[in-house]
């Protein structure tokens, strides 16, 4: 492996991390899991239609849809004076990927467990 390869494989790493954790930090407000929840419902929908629910400013709206954007959960687009927003899905996959790693994990540690467990049992009544 070259130096240039083992660079750009650490990079990937370091990425794929910092988009994980941007999309669980953008998951992690109630208020930004209601906005996905609502984008779930249409193919695309205006920003004031998105803010009509909400108690909160329309600035606190943005806020919440830029920190949307950035984790990859939604894109943005204007049409004329309309500004646009529209759900993807593709987004939660690195964190998906994530959570099916750790519970992969977590289930061989139970297997592990459950083995070792039924083994002293079987020792223990010999």
């Amino acid at each position: 492996m070259t130096g240039a390869t083992s660079i750009r494989i650490l990079n990937e790493l370091v990425n794929t991390q910092r988009r994980t954790t941007e999309v669980f930090a953008a998951l992690a407000d109630p208020t930004r899991r209601r906005i996905l929840r609502q984008l779930s419902a249409y193919e695309e929908i205006t920003v004031t239609k998105v803010a009509r629910p909400f108690r909160i400013s329309p600035p606190a709206v943005s806020r919440h849809l830029r920190v949307l954007e950035k984790a990859g959960l939604i894109t943005r687009r204007r049409a004329g004076r309309m500004h646009l927003i529209r759900a993807q899905a593709n987004g939660l996959e690195k964190a998906q990927h994530w959570i099916e790693q750790c519970a992969a994990g977590w289930q061989f540690s139970f297997d592990t467990l459950d083995g070792l467990l039924r083994r002293q049992r079987k020792g223990s009544h010999q």
